[in-house]
């Protein structure tokens, strides 16, 4: 037990779940360079948010906050939606070692904590927007519009993983593209073809993206080639792409107006931390935080 608070073990896995939401929330805020340079200290901010995690349900549970009627049997059908029916969730639980009761407990645990957060920031005050603009300014820099592309695209899976499969999946797409050159149209070509969701709904269009936010090899074809080129079949993890670039713009400093509401959240987010962190460090003083180094 490397980690424990007042005798309870803190899995790993609470900490890789608390830096997996800050990586996503800063990506939402800062280039994704940004976020790679500042992972050392993400991971030490992971480290004490699972440990405040742990205090805040040990509060909520002495505080004996209760959950609305409802809350939990509504997250949970939500959960069952998602993974196709109850019976399939209970087969997807059971082969993670979980169980119904489990997740339950563990939604219900998780709401008495939203509850007591709600009331440790519920009397906060907005941002200003003298205080806004003064961050914009401050920070102008991680605030730059990095460099976007957009782009279409087909996918295509093999069946298995064996040679023969990936074969068949990358001549399916190989012949794709030659219908693409030879003057066929590429959305309805995704329309039918594309195994990646874009294409029913949109004709293969990922919108507008940035570097970082696809698979590398994907990145590395769509950020070299020009508008309306038609890319060579390309292989990733997913399966083999052809792309279609559409669109491209450079970096460029940002205008307040465009970045106003991520500030206005980013700000929030800060108000919010500072105010959890007081009531954290109030309940550290009272805990017992233990580290064991491992063997």
């Amino acid at each position: 037990m490397p980690l424990t608070v007042n005798g309870q073990p803190i899995p790993e896995a609470a900490i890789v779940f608390e830096l997996d939401r800050l990586m996503r929330f800063y990506a939402q805020h800062l280039p994704p360079e940004e976020v790679r340079a500042q992972l050392p200290a993400l991971r030490a901010k992971a480290r004490e948010q699972a440990i405040g995690a742990k205090l805040l349900i040990d509060e909520a549970a002495r505080l004996d906050i209760q959950v609305p009627a409802g809350d939990v049997d509504a997250r949970l059908r939500k959960l069952e939606e998602q993974a196709g029916g109850q019976a399939k969730l209970e087969a997807r639980l059971r082969n993670q070692g979980h169980t119904l009761d489990a997740i339950r407990a563990g939604i219900e645990s998780g709401r008495r904590v939203d509850i007591l957060v709600e009331r440790l920031t519920a009397d906060l005050p907005d941002p200003t927007e003298s205080e806004m603009e003064a961050h914009f300014r401050a920070h102008a820099a991680e605030y730059r519009r990095p460099e976007r592309a957009q782009a279409q695209h087909i996918l295509i899976q093999p069946a298995s993983g064996s040679e023969a499969d990936h074969r068949t999946a990358r001549n399916h797409a190989e012949n794709l593209r030659q219908q693409i050159l030879d003057g066929a149209d590429f959305a309805s070509l995704a329309a039918a073809h594309s195994q990646c969701p874009s294409g029913k709904r949109a004709g293969g269009s990922l919108g507008w993206f940035s570097r970082g936010m696809l698979v590398p090899e994907f990145d590395d074809a769509v950020f070299s080639m020009e508008i309306n080129e038609i890319s060579e079949t390309i292989a990733t993890p997913l399966g083999y792409h052809v792309i279609r670039k559409t669109g491209h713009e450079p970096a460029a400093p940002a205008e307040y107006t465009e970045v106003q509401e991520r500030v206005r959240d980013f700000l929030r987010h800060v108000r919010r931390g500072q105010a959890l962190a007081a009531c954290v460090n109030e309940l550290k003083t009272k805990a017992r935080i233990e580290e064991t180094p491992a063997e």
